[in-house]
């Protein structure tokens, strides 16, 4: 499956307000600025920790859900670091055009996602993803965080199937989580495991530089789009 999608393209449109929240991330990065991006953020919790990391950097913390993202701008309220923003998007979406247009990821977080555990919803695991070839397109440093030994696992062979070099191991606390799932974890006790890469990729292009084609016009399948359930 990591191979047919890694050579082919996935032809569901780009959501209407995908493209909304990528016109919005064009206004607000500059393309000189590191881009950091929060995958499945949640109510972006994760995306304020993280634009505190990378203080440099523009975080983007994108989520399919406009309650939990509302959820979370109450819950932050003026705590939201002004370099991190947040979208309501596809998140699959949104790999696809800045893909398209060439962008370069600093740094690529994908925390505590809840795969399916069934083995016929493959698909909507991140590796399993039709756009899991956009996903490897946008460079940087990427991490993977799960409770789920099996799913990093799998997610490190389906980067070293794509020819990456990726590094899986205990995760060890460092600091402040990153997430609420991950201290709800840590301290129920679950083992918690990291997958990590360094993707090829230049340097940033602007979104709005090299436009090539219509967005989202990739390759057709029985995957509805839908991506793993976001934190």
């Amino acid at each position: 499956m990591v191979a047919r999608h890694l050579g082919s393209r996935f032809l569901r449109p780009v959501a209407g307000y995908s493209q909304q929240a990528f016109e919005r991330l064009a206004q607000r990065w500059d393309g000189r600025c590191p881009l950091v991006l929060d995958s499945a953020c949640g109510t972006g919790e994760s995306t304020a920790v993280l634009a505190r990391r990378h203080p440099a950097a523009l975080v983007i913390g994108i989520d399919q859900s406009a309650e939990r993202l509302e959820r979370g701008r109450r819950k932050l309220a003026d705590t939201l670091p002004a370099n991190a923003l947040l979208l309501r998007a596809d998140t699959t979406d949104l790999w696809a055009l800045l893909a398209e247009r060439g962008v370069t990821l600093a740094h690529h977080y994908l925390l505590y996602p809840n795969p399916w555990p069934k083995a016929e919803h493959l698909q909507r695991r991140w590796h399993g993803h039709p756009r899991w070839r956009e996903l490897l397109a946008l460079g940087g440093q990427l991490e993977l965080r799960t409770n789920w030994q099996l799913y990093a696992q799998e997610f490190a062979l389906a980067l070293r199937q794509a020819g990456q070099v990726a590094a899986l191991r205990p995760l060890v606390a460092e600091g402040t989580a990153l997430t609420p799932f991950e201290l709800k974890y840590a301290a129920s006790g679950h083992p918690l495991w990291q997958v990590q890469a360094t993707l090829d990729g230049g340097a940033p292009s602007h979104p709005s530089a090299a436009r090539a084609g219509e967005p989202g016009r990739e390759r057709a399948g029985d995957q509805a789009g839908k991506t793993p359930v976001d934190r």
